[in-house]
């Protein structure tokens, strides 16, 4: 049996955030920091007495029926229950009977974990703050993790999450699925949050690490999340998990057994997991239901296009004009210059140069990389030049490596 000391961390970042939600959705999210303090002391309760006593037959199971007990006491013990909760609950409970029932049901997990996506979602909330919340409420993240995250401290991260609380109690934000006329915008705020926790772990900029995939699978686990439940299970929740999985499915070539990093071009695609590259194909024929096209929509047909090595004109073609309808739909500098790539491919040195020149990106290690390979056989000494701002300005040691690389070989 997996010893102590690794399966409750194992546990507390599968089970936290599911814990967390049920309490939070029973007595509202005004208490979710109680929640979370009833969390911890349940999983430190699991750490003294299994190790005392050894660990039970169900752990899971152990857990819940001890945070039940957590619960039901503090709410009791400090009136709680009777005095503000009943009152607040009472239209949506009566129905349903639940006010004395922590349920940890299957079903009222993944009910309660989906309304809490909307809730630290909520618009209300600024974006980076959703993300903190996200990582922790939501994946069960340490605050440690979270400052690894931001390239901050922990004083800084819990004054944040603390903030993003407040705003849940004044903005009195409940936990509760939007109506018809707002889910579908609500859902788009779900997505972004969802896609720029994935874009964190697919290209980070912490630890001296390119790839975090505990971040990476954290968010294709709450994109399968929504997609298993019927209003959610939308033509760019598909799109969004297809981009995902084509991303996902390089990981193991991405980098080396020592960490070090592997350009797309270096790449082993015997490596690649076909596997994850058929279930992104499943996905993407699935969002291709609706009459709406998204940057997901686009962006998952470029990522499919990257998951053959083929070096095609009808391929890069075919990616650069989904680039022109990226560039229309979501500007933003790191597309422009994505396309401008594209373009070199498609079209050759010349035009690409022309078109790098207007971005003047300069403060961007990776605009710099692109001048450099477009320079690279054309003028050896400017190339090397970019190279090297392009080495100032990254900022991991992974990168420089790799940059260091490309100005060896030009020597």
């Amino acid at each position: 049996m997996m010893q102590e000391f690794e399966l409750i961390p194992n546990l507390f970042r599968q089970e936290f955030s599911k814990m967390v939600a049920v309490i939070s959705k029973l007595y509202g999210l005004q208490h979710i920091e109680i929640a979370e303090d009833i969390v911890s002391e349940t999983f430190l309760q699991a750490a003294e007495t299994w190790k005392q006593k050894g660990t039970p037959l169900n752990p899971i199971a152990w857990l819940y029926t001890v945070a039940k007990q957590k619960t039901l006491y503090h709410f009791r013990r400090n009136k709680i229950l009777t005095e503000k909760v009943i009152p607040e609950l009472q239209s949506n409970l009566k129905a349903t009977n639940e006010v004395n029932e922590v349920n940890f049901s299957t079903e009222n997990i993944k009910d309660s974990q989906l309304q809490m996506m909307f809730a630290v979602c909520n618009p209300a909330i600024a974006s980076e703050a959703q993300i903190g919340l996200a990582l922790r409420i939501l994946c069960g993240f340490g605050i440690d993790e979270i400052a690894d995250a931001f390239l901050s401290n922990k004083e800084t991260i819990n004054k944040r999450l603390f903030r993003a609380k407040e705003k849940l109690r004044e903005e009195k934000i409940k936990m509760e699925m939007p109506d018809e006329k707002q889910i579908n915008k609500r859902l788009d705020n779900v997505l972004h949050i969802i896609y720029l926790l994935f874009s964190e772990g697919y290209y980070s900029k912490t630890q001296n690490q390119i790839l975090r995939k505990d971040l990476c699978l954290e968010a294709m686990r709450l994109g399968i999340m929504l997609s298993e439940n019927q209003r959610t299970n939308q033509p760019k929740t598909n799109a969004l998990i297809a981009l995902m999985c084509f991303h996902s499915s390089r990981f193991n070539a991405r980098q080396t057994s020592e960490n070090d990093f592997v350009l797309y071009e270096k790449q082993n695609d015997k490596l690649w997991d076909k596997d994850l590259i058929n279930k992104g194909l499943q996905f993407l024929n699935l969002s291709a239901k609706g009459d709406e096209i998204t940057s997901y929509h686009l962006e998952a047909r470029i990522a499919s296009l990257h998951c053959t090595k083929e070096h095609t004109d009808e391929k890069w073609e075919e990616i650069l004009q989904l680039y022109n309808q990226l560039l229309l739909i979501n500007y933003s500098p790191s597309i422009a210059l994505n396309r401008t790539f594209a373009l070199y491919k498609a079209c050759g040195n010349e035009i690409a140069l022309t078109e790098a020149k207007k971005l003047k990106l300069e403060n961007n290690h990776l605009y710099f990389l692109l001048l450099g390979e477009l320079y690279k056989n054309a003028d050896s000494k400017k190339a090397k030049e970019h190279f090297k701002t392009a080495f100032s300005l990254a900022k991991t040691a992974t990168e420089k490596q790799g940059i260091q690389e490309k100005i060896n070989s030009l020597a």
